[in-house]
């Protein structure tokens, strides 16, 4: 009777994780949320009209939960939101080795974007771990402008992306400075939102991802780990800490596991105004 007992249990059990695993995968496979955000910039010029930004992350081609034909998918709920700058915010390959860049071709659907002042990326962690150089490559044959310790002028905007961080390729004083010689509304954009403590005053928006949210985050206990030292400081949303706003998006795709529980993946936009 207790061996019965303990096999049904068992039974229960692996059913139980079963569908667990089946609705974290497809939560993971899901169109993202779309999130809404107002900023207000200084140094907005008097006559400049309001930018609506959309802020993409983390698509980790290469594994389950992202594939060319789910981007695609995106692309056209991102087009749908006519936004007029689209940013991506790193790590576009779901893999940890250069053979994990076999997965670049996957990125061909953004060059289907059309937002009216361009997009532009920085690379992540994962990018550098494969090879940066053929996702570079990629993403410039897909019209993207990537941008490492550089910053260019969208409309209003100085755009400063900042190279990534968790592989110690950034250089926020040349980032910084770059901004500083284009003048305008200033929005950095890079993978980590660790850099956000370091900012200074006429840095006053960050847009970044590379925390997925949590990616699994279980009710009371919460996210199951955390990959910025801050901890849940900047694991996910708008953060305003005195002048500075920073955005973290919880991604499009997943790192490790094709699974998400409880952090949906996300797209954030972003209406920037003075």
């Amino acid at each position: 009777m207790i061996a019965r007992r303990l096999l049904a249990f068992l039974l229960f059990a692996l059913v139980m994780a079963g569908g667990v695993l089946a609705v974290a995968h497809r939560q993971a496979r899901a169109d993202p949320v779309v999130r809404r955000a107002s900023v207000a910039l200084p140094r907005w010029p008097a006559d400049a009209p309001p930018v609506t930004v959309a802020l993409l992350s983390d698509l980790h081609v290469g594994n389950a939960a992202m594939d060319a034909e789910r981007l695609a998918r995106i692309v056209t709920q991102v087009n749908r939101l006519k936004p007029d700058l689209v940013v991506i915010a790193g790590d576009f390959i779901a893999g940890h080795t250069p053979a994990d860049a076999s997965a670049a071709p996957q990125l061909a659907p953004l060059r289907r974007l059309t937002p009216r002042l361009g997009t532009i990326a920085v690379l992540g962690n994962h990018d550098y771990w494969t090879d940066p150089s053929r996702v570079r490559a990629t993403l410039r044959a897909a019209g993207v402008t990537v941008l490492a310790n550089e910053a260019v002028q969208r409309g209003p905007l100085a755009i400063g992306g900042l190279d990534d961080q968790p592989t110690h390729h950034d250089r926020l004083p040349a980032t910084l400075a770059a901004m500083r010689r284009l003048g305008g509304a200033s929005v950095m954009v890079a993978h980590s939102p660790d850099i956000a403590p370091g900012l200074p005053d006429d840095a006053p928006l960050l847009m970044a991802g590379h925390t997925h949210c949590g990616q699994i985050v279980l009710p009371l206990y919460g996210a199951l780990g955390h990959v910025s030292r801050f901890g849940d400081r900047y694991r996910c949303g708008v953060v305003r800490e005195g002048d500075r706003t920073t955005i973290v998006g919880a991604g499009l795709g997943t790192s490790v596991l094709p699974l998400r529980l409880g952090a949906p993946a996300d797209l954030w936009l972003v209406r920037l105004s003075g």
